[in-house]
């Protein structure tokens, strides 16, 4: 299943919106098992960063433009040796959802409950808004 995501988080200076494609294996039917699949996905996919290992590293011109405009030029290195694991990643994206530090809406809707059944069509559009604490004193 083709699924379009945009992440966003309001804490960022700059409002960069980065739509990406995103292949699900089989269609999820709840938010639980998106998220799940979704963190799955992730993780094998900083593993094989992690595994990867240029032996000399390079940026092309164009790279560090579009790094530039986001803010940050980096190469993508992990760097450290602790390998993540899936059940652990997932629960704490499960333990986030539920703590409001972020919200998920398809085509524009929000999803309120983790085991509430999901609809989800081929090529539709996933938005997740990551919320970031203020720093500050209260009074």
């Amino acid at each position: 299943m083709k699924l379009y995501v945009t992440v966003k988080s309001l804490g960022k200076r700059r409002p960069v919106l980065e739509r990406k494609e995103l292949l699900l294996a089989d269609r999820p039917q709840t938010l639980r098992a998106l998220i799940s699949e979704i963190v799955a996905g992730q993780v094998q996919a900083m593993l094989e960063r992690q595994e990867r290992g240029d032996l000399i590293p390079y940026l092309t011109a164009n790279e560090i433009a579009e790094q530039g405009d986001n803010g940050k030029v980096g190469f993508g290195t992990v760097y450290g040796e602790t390998k993540p694991e899936v059940e652990q990643a997932t629960a704490a994206a499960l333990l986030a959802y539920e703590d409001g530090l972020y919200k998920v809406f398809v085509q524009e809707e929000e999803c309120s409950a983790l085991d509430e059944p999901l609809r989800l069509e081929e090529g539709d559009e996933l938005t997740l808004i990551r919320f970031t604490m203020l720093a500050g004193r209260l009074w």
